[in-house]
């Protein structure tokens, strides 16, 4: 039987009506990945296997994104913390892992900052903590990010994820860049809920155990957020994988893999 086959679909509604997809697949504790900005659950297709010898993974379709709703407004990292809640709730789990990544590493702040009963371990990967204490991309990734040419995004974003020495092994198809069926509107909000995401103030709240996970070449959310969320988040643990780009999970699959499974066993 496929992996595919293997994978319960099912939807869940936020408190605003919302309809929310998503996918569970494997057995065992509850391990939830929250995929980045403008993705759908299909961001972690490359690695979820690899946690199935041990958890079941909830993946989702980020409101705006997949199979879920596409609401004109409502869009933010603590709505989408909301959001994951909605599913926990839905499968009747009362306490789970999270292991979130670029945004969704955002959005798991949240959820174990206004719901510290539901996460028993927190991993944040490639994530910062936002507002003016985050460091952000360069101006120069920015304006590449903003060209016109779709097909010039495109190729900047695989380089600001991964090696080239990577791509070169690996020609894709990469589902790291993007819902491509996302409509305007829902791009644009869960880009203003990434940049407008701020929970220093919440951070030091958070009691789950944390291990915080980064690529040191990581242009896109630069490693020196690394730092700052250990600050924060009491007795969090860090890991920099040296080489690494922002799609660390992918291009050191084992080796994150090991860290992550490891710390949701310590």
């Amino acid at each position: 039987m496929t992996d595919t086959a293997r994978r319960r679909h099912a939807l869940a509604h936020a408190q605003d009506g919302t309809a929310l997809a998503y996918q569970v697949e494997g057995d065992g504790p509850p391990l939830v990945l929250l995929a980045g900005q403008a993705n759908n659950h299909h961001w972690w297709e490359r690695v979820r296997a690899d946690f199935h010898a041990t958890h079941s993974t909830i993946t989702m379709d980020h409101r705006g994104t997949g199979d879920s709703g596409k609401p004109l407004e409502g869009y933010s990292t603590r709505q989408f913390a909301q959001d994951v809640i909605a599913v926990l709730d839905d499968l009747g789990i009362e306490r789970a892992d999270v292991y979130g990544t670029s945004m969704g590493g955002r959005v798991a702040q949240w959820v174990a900052a206004d719901h510290a009963g539901r996460v028993r371990r927190l991993v944040l990967g490639c994530t910062s903590p936002g507002g003016p204490h985050a460091v952000e991309r360069d101006t120069a990734v920015r304006r590449t990010l903003a060209q016109p040419d779709p097909r010039a995004v495109r190729a900047a974003l695989i380089d600001l994820m991964y090696t080239p020495e990577w791509t070169a092994a690996h020609p894709g198809p990469y589902t790291t860049l993007g819902d491509p069926g996302m409509p305007a509107h829902a791009v644009r909000g869960h880009l203003v809920a990434s940049n407008r995401h701020d929970a220093w103030d919440a951070l030091p709240g958070i009691a789950a155990p944390t291990l915080v996970l980064h690529g040191d070449q990581d242009r896109l959310t630069p490693a020196d957020n690394v730092p700052l969320l250990a600050a924060r988040i009491p007795d969090a643990r860090t890991h920099v994988l040296p080489g690494a780009r922002h799609a660390y999970f992918e291009e050191c699959r084992p080796q994150a893999t090991t860290l992550v499974t490891e710390f949701l066993h310590a």
